[in-house]
């Protein structure tokens, strides 16, 4: 991908019209993952669209995900981040630690499972150890998160003045590391009410965010790239009411 292209995803994100009226805050961490099916011709990713009834982006498309919970960093796996993975996961982070970096990977895991109901990971004859009730669901069907398998591709800050704050970390993992799917829990009643496999030139014209759109293409850039753990990853922020697009 070239430089150019970069800078163009990041005046996009300068251009989008947004209310920046709100008394500031400090932004949360936050994942988010996206599954993708690279087994067709087209790689496919997994949308779900947001319930219309919400306050917070009603109606949009959106990759499942949600901010860290203190007992993501204690989840047990059966492999650790890649090395590569977590020093870029670390990079301009103001406490860093290796728990910190797992705990981004694991929310994600999580967010996929509360959301989706689609457990991502291996099967085990024995379930994993869990910390506590929020990783429960992974213990009953014996499925054991694997970090090796996960992507890192993308990060970015919410502007200030917004109404919520994230400082979102967007990962991957191939449609494969589904070991387990609960059933019911995407509904007319959800957060989500549907979920929907497209392929990622198609989905970019779906009704979602701009960041979404954005990390979508830096998705399809970085599986053209061949989805190497050393490849850089884009960090999106805004300074004065313009975007800025850093590799980490």
């Amino acid at each position: 991908m070239t430089k150019d292209l970069g800078k163009l995803w990041a005046e996009r994100m300068t251009r989008q019209e947004r209310d920046q009226s709100f008394p500031d805050s400090e932004p949360r961490d936050a994942a988010t993952l996206m599954l993708i099916d690279r087994s067709g011709a087209k790689p496919k990713v997994l949308l779900g669209r947001r319930h219309g009834g919400h306050k917070f982006m009603p109606g949009k498309y959106v990759f499942p995900g949600g901010r860290i919970e203190t007992l993501d960093a204690a989840m047990s796996t059966v492999s650790e981040l890649h090395p590569d993975m977590q020093t870029k996961l670390l990079e301009r982070v103001a406490n860093p630690s290796a728990d910190f970096a797992r705990a981004l990977a694991l929310t994600a895991v999580r967010e996929v499972a509360e959301e989706t109901g689609l457990l991502l990971g291996v099967k085990g004859d024995e379930p994993p150890a869990v910390p506590g009730e929020i990783w429960t669901e992974f213990a009953k069907a014996r499925v054991h998160p694997d970090l090796g398998n996960i992507h890192f591709i993308a990060r970015a800050i919410t502007p200030p003045r917004r109404p919520k704050r994230f400082d979102t970390r967007f990962f991957t993992a191939d449609a494969s590391a589904v070991a387990h799917k609960i059933e019911g829990v995407v509904g007319p009643d959800s957060e989500l009410v549907e979920l929907a496999w497209v392929p990622i030139e198609e989905a970019t014209h779906l009704d979602m965010p701009t960041i979404t759109g954005v990390v979508l293409e830096e998705l399809a850039a970085r599986v053209a790239a061949g989805m190497g753990h050393d490849l850089p990853v884009p960090f999106y922020f805004m300074i004065e009411r313009q975007f800025f697009r850093e590799l980490l």
